[in-house]
């Protein structure tokens, strides 16, 4: 099985979003805390999911792909996605390989958020954890299953940004991504894990520019 294939959340999003939100994205002023961040995200997020079927896989990836890059602390995760392996990279592979995880994160959201069937999204609030913060959502499916997503918070420039996603509370998709980095790496270094990441981000959205 590909070592990059989708690993299901549990549910689609859900909650009412404006146009103008989804095509612009909040402005980083507006995310002044964690819980701004993710509502914003999930803004942009719900409406792509709307209009699924007729943005198609290519135009998800537009849409989502600059809100991925504001909302989400890439260059964090990716350096302790790698682990010690970082300090050893050159600024340049640093570099390549934190926008190849970049373009992966867009291009499995595109893929995995196609449509929207009712779910309904409750943002409970935000904790304070030594890291950063934690937000606290619970998603409920269309046949009303709850299900809960935690969102790990750093803050970056002035503003909070996503630095790891928990299902149910516990499962941290940056643990999963680093088990998977390790792999690739020991077998193909770190060209090939930018090159994995690249080519698993043009299999989803073949035609992206």
């Amino acid at each position: 099985m590909d070592r990059f294939s989708r690993r299901g959340v549990g549910a689609r999003l859900a909650a009412a979003a404006a146009l103008c939100m989804a095509l612009a994205g909040v402005p980083q002023a507006a995310r002044a805390s964690g819980v701004d961040t993710v509502r914003g995200f999930y803004g942009v997020l719900l409406n792509t999911m709307q209009n699924g079927p007729t943005l198609g896989q290519q135009g998800r990836y537009a849409q989502l792909a600059p809100v991925i890059q504001q909302d989400f602390n890439v260059g964090f995760m990716t350096r302790l996605a790698i682990g010690p392996d970082w300090n050893s990279l050159t600024p340049a592979q640093q570099q390549q390989v934190a926008a190849a995880f970049t373009r992966y994160i867009a291009a499995v959201y595109a893929e995995r958020f196609d449509n929207y069937s009712g779910e309904q999204l409750q943002v409970i609030g935000e904790q304070p954890t030594a890291a950063g913060v934690i937000v606290q959502t619970r998603i409920v499916k269309s046949n009303g299953e709850p299900v809960n997503l935690n969102y790990l918070m750093v803050q970056n420039g002035g503003y909070w940004q996503i630095a790891d996603v928990y299902l149910n509370g516990t499962i941290s998709e940056l643990a999963t991504r680093r088990s998977e980095f390790s792999s690739i790496l020991r077998s193909q270094g770190i060209n090939g894990l930018i090159a994995a990441l690249n080519n698993k981000a043009y299999t989803l959205v073949p035609s992206r520019s």
